[in-house]
């Protein structure tokens, strides 16, 4: 009797979303998340990435939470996108106070998943000096630690950091002043406290559509579920819950051999029946002169993920990311890319996302924070592929994941009000 009330209150969200326009009105603010819905939430603060996505059952995920060393002069400088809405709070505080505008009410309060793609800053946070304490005074308040503290996580999920080696083995080669030992020791300490509160800590395990789960009304939406794609070196066949590992053994003694951070990221698919949509933190796809050829990660991710409605760009669209075979096999009919610097995008990323040679059929590009240097550089490319150059970005599939719209909140102030409305785009999945 459950589940056919379940599925019942699915249809009644799906006949009430069809008989009211969810496109959203300029100048006013986003329409609250329905039963129903999968909301994608690309948040723009300027200082690294942060996304935040609510499952159709209302189940919470933050994938990534940066936040950049305000005191390390390339942060302020004009290479960098400024702060946005502005300074008056600090980057995990606009993250949180983000979410809890536009959260579930049963989420307000809590997220049931967050997961770090990898371990740099602009993904995860950097401690620095100043930077705000938890109240019991145990660890620095900066991206994702400071997110955790304004809103508990249920469940965080990480790569697993043994590999390639124990980081407490490289923080013995390095000053305790260092920045990265302080930035490390101090998420060691945030998962301890947070641990004894009832967090649980999780490795993403590659290949596994079981880990991450709608854990409110999951039987009235049976076609979502997040696939996970890639941790480490292990990488999803396509098939079951198979894995390959792609990098080969290491020598633990010789650094050339490890993988770097970037090779390391996490990558998922969020599937909602015809709807999906892919990111995968920094992996990159290209290989330059010395590197080792197994740095290219995403050929293999793209032989596992297949065809996608939406990509979030590789490592923001930077020269190392997004190659030939990645761009040919996902054939995003949108591309959104996460930016805070001006290497963000590379002119030659750029063209090959555009190339009608790689995939034919239109295409739409957002972006969270497009700089000036970007289109003096690039030139008349940016403005004719990009649909949007500043503000949040917000996917808004609708009940049954047959169409989409993507939003563009303004992000100057914290009313967040819609600037532009694009859509409805119809899922290319059957």
């Amino acid at each position: 009797m459950r589940i056919l009330a379940l599925l019942l209150l699915a249809f009644a969200a799906a006949a009430g979303a069809a008989a009211q326009d969810p496109a959203a009105t300029v100048g006013q603010p986003l329409p609250a998340w329905r039963e129903g819905y999968l909301d994608l939430h690309h948040i723009n603060t300027g200082r690294g990435n942060a996304a935040f996505y609510i499952l159709p059952d209302g189940t919470t995920m933050v994938f990534d939470a940066g936040e950049l060393d305000p005191t390390d002069p390339r942060t302020t400088s004009r290479r960098n996108t400024p702060e946005r809405p502005d300074s008056t709070r600090k980057p995990y505080e606009w993250i949180a106070a983000y979410i809890r505008g536009v959260a579930p009410d049963q989420a307000k309060n809590g997220i049931d998943y967050a997961v770090i793609s990898h371990f740099h800053d602009d993904h995860f946070g950097s401690w620095y000096p100043g930077a705000p304490l938890s109240a019991d005074g145990k660890f620095a308040l900066t991206g994702i630690t400071g997110v955790g503290d304004v809103l508990p996580i249920h469940v965080l999920l990480t790569r697993d950091w043994h590999y390639p080696v124990d980081p407490a083995r490289l923080l013995r080669q390095r000053p305790a002043t260092d920045a990265f030992a302080r930035t490390w020791n101090n998420y060691l300490a945030f998962v301890a406290d947070r641990q004894a509160r009832g967090m649980r800590v999780e490795y993403l395990k590659a290949g596994s559509r079981e880990q991450i789960r709608l854990v409110h009304h999951a039987a009235a939406w049976p076609g979502c579920y997040v696939q996970n794609i890639k941790s480490n070196g292990w990488i999803w066949t396509g098939a079951d819950s198979t894995v390959t590992q792609h990098f080969p053994p290491i020598d633990t003694a010789n650094r050339k051999t490890w993988p770097d951070e970037n090779t390391l990221s996490n990558a998922i698919v969020i599937h909602y029946g015809p709807f999906s949509y892919y990111t995968g933190g920094d992996n990159p796809g290209n290989v330059f002169l010395g590197d080792a050829p197994w740095r290219d990660v995403e050929t293999e991710i793209a032989k596992a993920v297949g065809e996608v409605d939406i990509a979030t760009m590789d490592h923001h669209g930077n020269r190392d990311a997004l190659n030939e075979n990645f761009i040919r096999r996902l054939k995003p009919r949108i591309w959104i890319e996460q930016v805070w610097t001006a290497d963000h995008p590379g002119h030659e990323v750029l063209i090959r996302a555009t190339s009608q040679l790689l995939y034919p059929g239109a295409r739409d590009l957002f972006a969270t924070n497009m700089m000036e240097a970007n289109e003096l550089v690039i030139g008349p490319l940016v403005a004719q592929a990009y649909r949007s150059r500043q503000g949040h970005i917000v996917v808004r599939v609708l009940p049954g994941g047959k169409q989409y719209y993507v939003i563009i909140l303004e992000d100057d102030d914290a009313a967040q009000k819609v600037k532009q409305v694009f859509g409805p785009y119809a899922a290319k999945g059957k």
